[in-house]
């Protein structure tokens, strides 16, 4: 097969500097990365909606399970009048899906009891601290928070919800 010169010449052409880049890299390797100082650790977390309660990105997704768990139970009790003993059975109801069930959610583990007309959902962050504060929901539509122990009905209300 006849390769065209105009092709070869630009195979040719591609190939040396290909060659260039890499002799240039292997001269003046990239220098060893410096941790940042302390002052100047991650940015402040951003708030991603008018009145996000949230204190940083683990917050606003335990959160955001939180509100989908709460909507799943309020549609469950809605349908079947009473509310679900167990998240699997809130998966399809809502947008609760299958994956949900599982209690591992990140930096978060979810907690879930049934209650005789109502549940409890505890959202218990692998660390507590003040940008990773406990969470407590019940089918009253608020969700508590707390960052020194675990968030319970007498914690601080952060959200209120009336679906």
């Amino acid at each position: 097969m006849k390769i065209p010169r105009r092709l070869l010449a630009m195979i040719l052409a591609l190939n040396a500097l290909i060659l260039t880049v890499a002799l240039r890299a292997q001269e003046n390797p990239t220098p060893p990365q410096t941790p940042m100082p302390p002052e100047q650790s991650a940015p402040a977390y951003t708030p991603k909606y008018h009145g996000d309660a949230a204190h940083s990105d683990s917050e606003f997704t335990a959160l955001a399970y939180t509100r989908a768990v709460m909507r799943a139970e309020m549609l469950f009790n809605k349908h079947y009048g009473h509310y679900a003993a167990s998240l699997s059975q809130l998966v399809h109801t809502g947008n609760f899906t299958q994956r949900m069930v599982n209690s591992d959610r990140g930096d978060y583990t979810a907690g879930f009891k049934a209650k005789k007309d109502g549940y409890v959902l505890t959202m218990t962050p692998r660390v507590l601290d003040p940008e990773h504060r406990s969470f407590y929901a019940t089918e009253d539509g608020k969700i508590h928070a707390d960052e020194a122990k675990p968030a319970d009905a007498d914690s601080a209300v952060v959200e209120t919800h009336k679906w």
